[in-house]
């Protein structure tokens, strides 16, 4: 799967070189206040399969509903809220906003999550699994999502210091990786599967 998107402005471009590991729509009072909107549709992936193109974007930390730390990343000239980076999710991952995909038709949401705060006249769609907080990762993904997450794991990733890189590949890409230690509300309750 090679999913492309980008800012407004089309100065940050990024490409997803893999599927996500999962889709969250996440109705928490931190994704609203950031979206200015209902929901953020988040699109949760392994940093390494994030290659940009162009500009890169610029990260600000916000206090989340948790009083933790929260890194969310986006252009630097219009301004467009790219991915986030939270600290409950171990490893190198990057919760990519589907709302900045070429075409966000391309994925849909398979869980609800925060649902709790969710806003009273937005009805849920039927037989897709909604988490009044969040859920067990082992009730929820696949197996090879799993399988990806404690790879991801093993290798280090749940150790991170302050730090923003880019590194090119051979087409001239940079493929993005940040290494931030941060959390929201969103994310504090992530599981940490055995």
């Amino acid at each position: 799967m090679n999913l492309q998107g980008g800012c407004s402005c089309a100065a940050v471009r990024y490409t997803l070189t893999a599927s996500p590991l999962i889709v969250h729509a996440c109705h928490c009072r931190d994704c609203q206040r950031i979206t200015g909107s209902a929901f953020v549709i988040n699109i949760w992936i392994e940093g390494k399969f994030v290659e940009t193109n162009g500009a890169m974007p610029k990260a600000f930390t916000l206090k989340g509903g948790s009083g933790k730390d929260h890194e969310v990343f986006f252009c630097g000239t219009c301004g467009t809220y790219l991915w986030s980076r939270y600290h409950g999710a171990p490893g190198d991952f990057l919760f990519v906003r589907a709302g900045t995909l070429d075409k966000p038709e391309a994925v849909r949401p398979d869980v609800h999550i925060f649902t709790r705060s969710k806003l009273p006249w937005l009805d849920l769609p039927e037989g897709v699994p909604a988490f009044k907080v969040f859920y067990k990762t082992d009730e929820v993904w696949s197996a090879e999502s799993r399988e990806r997450l404690r790879r991801n794991r093993a290798v280090g990733g749940a150790e991170r210091t302050p730090s923003t890189s880019a590194t090119t590949t051979r087409s001239g890409v940079s493929r993005f990786t940040t290494t931030t230690d941060c959390s929201s509300s969103c994310s504090s309750k992530v599981p940490r599967p055995a």
